[in-house]
């Protein structure tokens, strides 16, 4: 019991490292929070600072949300403790403890744990934000889509209900911290992708 209280307070504090706040002041770049749309996540940071910035901060976003999954999977914890281990890196990305609970909207830390979990999914919610992307332009939009995709993948390749509840949970929460992104899908003033940023 106290190893899996560990695994899923190790997966807040792991959740909760900002990488988009990391990296920016490693490289001496304006905090994300305060330019564009204050997300400290690596589209934000795409944005505003360009291309080597954003896959640093997406890599390290990606990092934080397999490592404490892998870890529970690597002592053979229950199905329930990695599930839950991955909401706590989740919840630690939205809320991080070391920047004052102000975090980013959690599509690529999502993303490392639903890869941990099983790389199927990671690829399945991957290819389907590129396909969207590639269609939309709206990197928003594609990150919806494939978060309410998700449920189903776990349904059809992990057909765990410790994980597909845990997958639904986490794309909920994706779907509420999106909330002002899709006021502006709906008035039309949401930012594209440009294509020469990517």
């Amino acid at each position: 019991m106290i190893i899996q209280i560990a695994l899923v307070i190790l997966g807040y504090l792991c959740g909760s490292v900002a990488s988009a706040i990391i990296v920016c002041k490693i490289m001496h770049l304006s905090d994300p929070r305060t330019q564009g749309s204050g997300n400290p996540g690596a589209t934000n940071v795409l944005r505003l600072h360009g291309k080597k910035a954003a896959v640093l901060t997406l890599a390290g976003d990606v990092a934080k949300g397999a490592i404490p999954v892998l870890i529970a999977q690597g002592i053979h914890a229950p199905d329930p403790v990695i599930a839950l281990t991955g909401i706590a890196v989740f919840t630690g990305h939205l809320f991080p403890v070391f920047f004052n609970f102000h975090g980013g909207k959690g599509v690529a830390t999502y993303i490392g744990i639903l890869s941990a979990t099983c790389w199927l999914l990671g690829l399945s919610y991957i290819g389907t934000w590129l396909l969207m992307v590639a269609l939309t332009r709206y990197s928003s939009l594609s990150a919806l889509i494939a978060a309410v995709l998700t449920p189903v993948y776990t349904a059809l390749l992990l057909p765990v209900p410790a994980y597909i509840a845990a997958n639904s949970i986490m794309t909920i929460a994706l779907i509420w911290r999106h909330r002002a992104n899709i006021r502006k899908l709906m008035d039309g003033t949401e930012t594209r992708i440009r294509i020469n940023r990517l």
